[in-house]
């Protein structure tokens, strides 16, 4: 068969400017290439039509572990991870998931290493080596990833579900895989789990249900040649496509009520139906028709009516499958404690919706202005990493033809009523599912779901039960929602006449601070602002911290039902309690901004405390922090982390204790204190002109500080609030062991910390390198090779401008305190690596770390997290990327060698270390020999706060000589 090479035109959005090509190998192997010269990352993704509802009867996850075993090692190359280090060492990243009916693999790497890096990739698909040792481990590891999860509710809930469904649909199978499923009952059944692995490559990986993207920067003729030669090898079997068509729900799977018991403190409802399945009708747009009108949280809607009534947190609508097979279109709503007392009303409310949906029929006006909304987010959408691109559009490969393949379904063309009606007419009490899961039923229960232990009742429904619901809901004002008044209309760009590089100091007064850079890059009608308020009194203690925290999200919750419009016209924003105090930020087409940005400013003038609101978030925030102890072992080690560097840090218990107390009187007479004395540093770049930037600003200065009610005052130099680390010591290795805090889970972790330096160009580039060059090789060996766990991460660590090192381990198999000597003993081999290191390879690596640094930002949002973390941490270094580039190239081999020497092997004199360890359920007794035997050379640290109380802090850039100035 010869290469075919398609002319079909692929839709792409007006502005882009990269070039797209369909070809298909004679393999059978469907290829997108796309060419854009502007790179500096290349990539690929390939979509296999193979996921785990192909898994054979008796042998779950077998289609998961698959995707772990095809990275370890080829025919070609046979050296065991040489893929993810090659990948690793030449800036880029790897990964792969599976799913129900496919598996996806995807990389980037520098833009001139996609040759090396894609015959490396190819050979997953060609010539895979799966020797007998790594099979055992990798089952480890994925049994690792099973009991990672299986204390996570949106697991467990997710195979419940499955497990209601009819036995005989893939739907219901058990996916990710355990020790239990590919070692223990394969080998009680006389199967040997390699030899069966191997069956399923070769009878399931065929190139004719392949779907490959490469994203690189040469044209299209050199990356078609190039993929022609690495990937025509890829063996096609011409296997028929997998059929998973039929229902997944029986009669006896419908109308039933399910009470289910999560682990943490929550009140979740999910209302939904199986439906015909949107795939088959992407063009005419009906489950996104139905999702805005059921999900909209402007006024009249479904979840504005729940929000007064108190009942609901949030509420969420949409279909859940992409899939041509089956479909389910879900309502999943967050209920408070009173909504959970109302769970029978609050379905009756929502059908109640539905009927009103079926009573004003579709409406033209409302498709044509998701149409509107949905055209201007696909002609200007921000451009993505070239991974994540090539990963969407590997997707939408096995999905849409190939005109359609970026597009997708985000975009209706067709006015379909009947279309819209028929989908519609399928979200009936008859085949409704209810799953509610809440702490209330505790023992409630008489099932248990087999793998992950929730336990759980049935409740089996009949259409007059449910028309009961529907009379006893509420009798409330629904209505459809109004025209949106902030799609944009003015898209045209401002006329910038030259290329600005960094952001400037545009205003300054003595309320705030105005840093500006226009838009000469992107090119696109939106903007970026961030007002930051420096509120010294939101620090001052924790009740003050929990104070702001609800003031924040009182703002957000009486700005939802108008700003709800301004999110789906692409324009969204957020009020966020920081280290300083709080942060307004806003992003999207600029057109309207500023009419979202003044009622923002206005409703926090005139904030005022409703009582019934402050309860539903007071409620809301403690179950947030009760649910502390529920967080995965890894997370509680990294809180603790931070509570022992950072200054002034509130622990959650403390904050929850002053929490139960607060009532409304008391944020009342905070907010005045809370803004009285403020300081604004405020950041605007996009398609703003600089009298725009500065017209905004001074509006703010005037509402907040100016006029004849306004309650904030300028800071005096004295008060700004800044944020310091605590120093660690010298050569000293402290560490701090506690107890996981939820019994239940056996999982262990450590944090390994090692503390280099405060910010310093020359520094902060033989941190990265070192990370760069070691990142790989301590995942392989910590995680593949000696299986402590899932989690085996090392990366590196800015704490407000102080940089290091962190190795992040979450393990059942080991206790933390041997996880911390297998950190100390990787570093003791990693040191031989590092000398070892020729200078070609130091060369290449460096080079990588350059190619990494001159990456240019891939739009606005992007840019502007990188700048406006110069601004907030005061160091103000909106070249970095160039400083450290010169410093890469000065650099030599052997001040990296004497870096490592210093600072991170286990025995340097300058070494500071901190080891924080949480022990889990199934290592209690390791956990009280650990605190009555104290290492050589190590600092126990038992109270956190008088520990830090006894250190030195590191200066704030926030002031001192070179740096910012208050």
């Amino acid at each position: 068969m010869a290469m075919e090479r398609s002319e079909v035109e692929i839709v792409k959005p007006r502005n882009d400017k990269r070039e797209y090509r369909r070809i298909v190998l004679p393999n059978s192997l469907e290829v997108c290439l796309i060419s854009d010269p502007d790179t500096d990352k290349a990539a690929a993704s390939m979509n296999v039509d193979v996921g785990s509802f192909c898994d054979p009867e008796g042998l779950e996850g077998l289609a998961h572990f698959l995707e772990h075993m095809l990275f370890y090692a080829s025919e070609k190359y046979p050296v065991e991870d040489s893929y993810s280090k090659f990948i690793a060492e030449h800036g880029g990243t790897t990964n792969a998931f599976t799913s129900s009916e496919n598996t996806n693999f995807f990389f980037d790497v520098n833009a001139d290493c996609l040759e090396e890096a894609l015959d490396r990739f190819a050979q997953f698909f060609i010539k895979p080596l799966m020797s007998a040792d790594a099979t055992i481990r990798e089952i480890k590891a994925v049994d690792s990833e099973h009991q990672k999860n299986l204390l996570t509710d949106i697991w467990r809930m997710n195979q419940l579900e499955k497990h209601l469904s009819s036995k005989d649909h893939p739907y219901h199978k058990f996916s990710t895989g355990s020790w239990e499923t590919l070692e223990v009952r394969p080998k009680a059944k006389g199967l040997d789990t390699r030899l069966e692995l191997l069956k399923f490559y070769e009878s399931n990986y065929s190139a004719n249900l392949m779907q490959l993207v490469v994203y690189a920067k040469e044209n299209l003729d050199v990356i078609q040649s190039l993929v022609e030669s690495k990937f025509v090898a890829v063996n096609n079997i011409s296997r028929n496509p997998f059929d998973f068509s039929g229902e997944p729900c029986s009669s006896e799977h419908l109308q039933i009520l399910v009470k289910a018991v999560p682990i943490k403190d929550c009140h979740k409802l999910k209302i939904f139906w199986p439906i015909t399945p949107g795939m088959h009708h992407y063009k005419e747009g009906p489950c996104g028709y139905l999702s805005h009108l059921i999900g909209h949280e402007g006024e009249g809607s479904l979840f504005s009516v729940l929000k007064e009534l108190g009942w609901a947190i949030s509420l969420g609508a949409g279909e859940e499958e992409r899939s041509y097979a089956f479909s389910f279109f879900s309502t999943i709503i967050e209920l408070t404690d009173a909504g959970q007392d109302h769970i029978e009303e609050t379905v009756g409310l929502l059908f109640k919706y539905i009927k009103l949906l079926q009573d004003s029929g579709v409406q033209k006006w409302i498709f044509d202005e998701l149409v509107a909304i949905r055209e201007i987010g696909f002609h200007y959408k921000d451009k993505s990493r070239p991974i994540h691109y090539a990963l969407d559009v590997a997707l939408n490969m096995q999905l849409y033809p190939p005109e359609d393949w970026l597009v997708g379904s985000s975009v209706p063309s067709k006015f379909a009523p009947d279309t819209i009606q028929k989908i519609l007419n399928e979200l009936t009490s008859s085949n409704v599912r209810i799953f509610c899961q809440s702490n209330k039923f505790e023992g409630c229960t008489n099932l248990t779901e087999p793998w992950y232990g929730t336990h759980f009742a049935v409740e089996k429904l009949d259409t007059m039960t449910l028309e009961k619901w529907v009379a006893k809901a509420p009798a409330v004002n629904l209505s459809l929602p109004k025209a949106n008044v902030f799609i944009p209309t003015d898209l045209s760009l401002k006329n910038f006449q030259e290329k600005v590089r960094y952001p400037r100091m545009l205003r300054k007064s003595a309320f705030s601070r105005l840093w500006y850079k226009p838009d000469t890059s992107f090119l696109t009608p939106k903007a970026h602002i961030i007002i930051d308020f420096n509120c010294p009194e939101s620090k001052h203690s924790p009740e003050a911290s929990v104070l702001t925290e609800m003031f924040t999200r009182l703002v957000m919750d009486y700005l939802n039902e108008y700003a709800y419009d301004a999110d789906v016209a692409g324009l969204s924003y957020s009020i966020k309690h920081t280290d300083t105090g709080f942060e307004i930020i806003c992003v999207g087409y600029n057109h309207k901004m500023r009419i979202l940005l003044d009622m923002i400013i206005s409703k926090i003038d005139d904030f005022d405390v409703r009582p019934d609101r402050f309860s539903v978030i007071k409620e809301s925030l403690q179950k947030e922090y009760e649910n502390y102890k529920f967080w995965p072992p890894y997370q509680q080690a990294m809180y603790y982390c931070s509570l022992l560097l950072q200054e002034i840090s509130w622990p959650c218990n403390e904050e929850l204790e002053v929490l139960q107390h607060l009532e409304p009187n008391h944020l009342l007479q905070f907010t005045p204190r809370l803004l009285g004395k403020t300081h604004l540093e405020c950041y605007i770049s996009g398609n703003i002109e600089p009298k725009e930037a500065e017209s905004t600003v001074e509006h703010i200065e005037e509402v907040l500080f100016k006029s004849s009610k306004s309650l904030s005052k300028p800071l005096f130099p004295s008060q700004h609030a800044t944020k310091r680390i605590v120093k660690l010591q010298d050569g000293l290795r402290y560490y701090h062991a506690v107890e996981g805090s939820n019994p239940n889970d056996e999982n262990s972790s450590i944090v390994n910390y090692i503390q280099v330096h405060q910010d310093d160009i020359k520094m902060n580039v033989k941190l990265q390198l070192l990370a760069l060059v070691a990142k790989q090789p301590a995942f392989h060996q910590l995680r593949s090779v000696e299986q402590l766990g899932y989690i085996a991460l090392l990366m590196q660590r800015n704490d407000h401008g102080v940089h290091g090192l962190q190795f992040i381990i979450q393990s059942t198999v080991k206790d933390p305190s041997h996880l911390d000597a297998r950190v100390n003993a990787f570093l003791g081999t990693f040191e031989s690596t590092l000398y070892a290191m020729s200078d070609d390879e130091f060369k290449s690596n460096v080079n990588a770390l350059i190619d990494l640094k001159l990456e240019k930002h891939k739009n606005l949002r992007e840019e502007a997290a990188f700048f406006w973390k110069e601004i907030y941490n005061g160091t103000l270094l909106f070249d970095r990327k160039e400083s450290e580039v010169a410093a890469l190239r000065e650099l030599k081999k052997e001040e990296l060698v004497e870096f490592f020497n210093s600072h991170v092997k286990f025995d340097a004199p300058q070494r500071r270390n901190l080891s924080v360890q949480v022990y889990g359920g199934l290592h209690l007794m390791e956990y009280k020999h650990a605190i009555d035997n104290l290492p050589p050379g190590s600092c126990q640290i038992t109270d956190i706060f008088s520990f830090k109380r006894s250190r030195p802090l590191y200066g704030s850039f926030k002031g001192g000589i070179g740096h910012m100035k208050l």
